[in-house]
């Protein structure tokens, strides 16, 4: 058992987030009968006391005191409870804040404020706004949990890339790329292999995957290996590492196995799959008579706290004589920070990582998600002159079960 500091500092956090939306509770309930009222305190109260014993629970034992399905479950409902109250209480804060500064305002310039202003059919402002603040975290609470539906709902997103330099010989090439499978994570294997039968059902030239097989541990796959090395195509399947891979997120030892142990475990398990791991190398891939480089990097991030394992200094050299190059790196901010600037030729750059935050919206002709305020380059494709990127959004997921309005991707590009 364990007692992190920072639990109790969160679940102190926690009790002063209920008490203050408790009073937007309280607000709307105001005119409903005593018994209504102790009924819905009660409840709201209840909530609370289960989230926190639940929260408290899932930090301070080991992973095994529970199934792992249901401590997934337990850990993303009680985030996406904390995260509802969130949004109530910015609604609340503006609110107090608004009934501050008239307060102030009567007393510098001896106004009257007696009363409040009337919103709609007889509502108070402030009851307005604990109705708006409660509905707009109900709304998130609900859609989270609707998102739990999600996360083995597949889409095959098709795209063309024209290149000028592209040789003749590679025209009409099919790749498919995917990217994150995060499967320690997964809890339906009859779902994974749905999604993997979507992949052999695109008949792709050559399989691309841009890292994070797992969570942590290499023994994550074992009970996914007849899954995954079903993937075959005419070209062969490609992979790189991803930061997931390193195992950083954990502590070693694990039943006796190292960090380093793992990782070789991990390279061990790429390659029973039939993979072709990419370590900081490049490839000639040939077709038709003619013959482009496929460069593959460890992990690099721009973002300080993800790891630089990448190497293109190692990977590049030799590329150079290729008319067509393509490079597998796992997280996109590689691409601003030392693709673009010092590799120029580099014409196509496959990523990963973000998963789209599992959260956003996209409908034709806007995309949106949380993530967006950390990278730039999150989801889909992006160009500059000559170069492209195309990040997918992810197989799996990690942390949240769910997926709400970006879905689990895979991404079928043809080249012409």
């Amino acid at each position: 058992m364990r007692t992190p500091i920072g639990a109790f500092i969160f679940v102190a956090v926690m009790l002063l987030l209920d008490t203050y939306v408790f009073q937007a509770v309280k607000a709307v309930c105001q005119n409903s009968s005593p018994k209504t009222k102790a009924i819905v305190y009660a409840i709201y109260w209840s909530i609370s006391a289960i989230a926190v014993i639940g929260f408290l629970i899932f930090v301070l034992t080991d992973h095994t005191f529970m199934p792992r399905k249901v401590r997934t479950y337990l850990f993303a409902t009680i985030l996406g409870l904390f995260f509802a109250k969130l949004i109530a209480f910015v609604f609340i804060l503006f609110d107090d804040l608004r009934r501050l500064i008239q307060w102030i305002a009567s007393k510098v310039f001896y106004l009257n404020t007696e009363g409040e202003a009337v919103v709609g059919e007889g509502i108070t402002r402030s009851v307005f706004l604990s109705w708006l603040g409660l509905a707009a975290g109900g709304g998130l609470f609900g859609s989270l949990l609707y998102g739990f539906s999600n996360k083995y709902k597949y889409q095959v997103k098709k795209i063309k890339l024209s290149f000028d330099n592209l040789p003749a010989g590679f025209k009409g090439l099919k790749i498919l790329h995917i990217s994150d499978i995060h499967s320690g994570s997964f809890t339906n294997k009859k779902a994974v292999e749905h999604g993997v039968q979507e992949i052999l059902d695109q008949q792709a030239d050559i399989i691309l995957f841009t890292g994070d097989l797992v969570n942590d541990r290499a023994t994550e796959m074992e009970e996914y290996m007849d899954v995954f090395n079903r993937l075959k195509a005419p070209l062969g399947v490609y992979s790189v590492f991803g930061n997931h891979d390193y195992g950083d997120y954990v502590s070693w030892p694990i039943n006796g196995v190292s960090r380093e142990q793992n990782l070789e475990n991990l390279k061990k398990v790429h390659a029973d799959l039939g993979w072709r791991l990419l370590m900081n190398e490049h490839v000639p891939i040939e077709r038709n008579g003619d013959t482009i480089a496929l460069l593959g990097i460890e992990n690099w991030s721009a973002k300080a706290r993800f790891p630089k394992h990448g190497r293109m200094d190692l990977a590049y050299p030799g590329a150079e004589k290729y008319p067509f190059k393509i490079l597998m790196s796992h997280d996109p901010s590689h691409w601003d920070a030392q693709v673009k600037p010092n590799y120029p030729d580099i014409d196509l750059t496959l990523s990963g990582h973000t998963h789209g935050m599992q959260f956003g919206i996209e409908i034709p002709g806007f995309k949106w998600s949380p993530v967006q305020y950390v990278y730039k380059q999150w989801a889909g494709l992006y160009e500059d002159v000559k170069q492209k990127l195309y990040v997918n959004r992810g197989f799996g997921f990690i942390g949240y079960p769910g997926r709400v309005g970006i879905l689990a991707e895979i991404t079928v590009i043809e080249l012409v």
